[in-house]
């Protein structure tokens, strides 16, 4: 399976009408997971990069729900970068695997789905460190 098939990308039913737009998105539903963390990134401009790390147990779902956004995702061997720029579509990174949020748009805010709640402990944020946990689980 490619890494692509692996991080796919999103894409929630528009359920809007004449009053305006409606995005409905249910964990274990519309996304692989239950949801047990909600975050967001705003504010941040085109030159910040943030992510730099993947999580050795945590999924996540990013949707830019306004602006837009760069998310480059990478196993190590295969790469493929995602813009979000819509609010309807998301991408699922899963596991032990490295992500990195950028060229972020002056009104982007970046909404954060998570499978886990907070655990510093779980992430691996040096890229050399990242490779070495790879080379081991293959």
């Amino acid at each position: 399976m490619t890494l692509e098939e692996r991080c796919p990308v999103l894409q929630f039913a528009d359920l809007g009408d004449e009053r305006g737009k409606l995005v409905v998105i249910e964990g274990g539903m519309a996304i692989p997971f239950q949801i047990r963390r909600v975050f967001y990134i705003y504010e941040s401009d085109s030159t910040v990069v943030r992510g730099q790390h993947a999580n050795k147990e945590s999924e996540f779902v990013l949707i830019n729900v306004a602006g837009k956004s760069k998310v480059r995702i990478t196993d190590g061997k295969e790469e493929f970068i995602v813009q979000l720029d819509k609010p309807m579509m998301g991408v699922y990174i899963p596991s032990m695997i490295w992500k990195d949020m950028y060229d972020f748009s002056a009104d982007s805010v970046l909404l954060v789905l998570a499978s886990t709640h907070y655990n510093g402990k779980e992430y691996i944020r040096d890229y050399k460190d990242y490779l070495t946990e790879m080379e081991k689980m293959r």
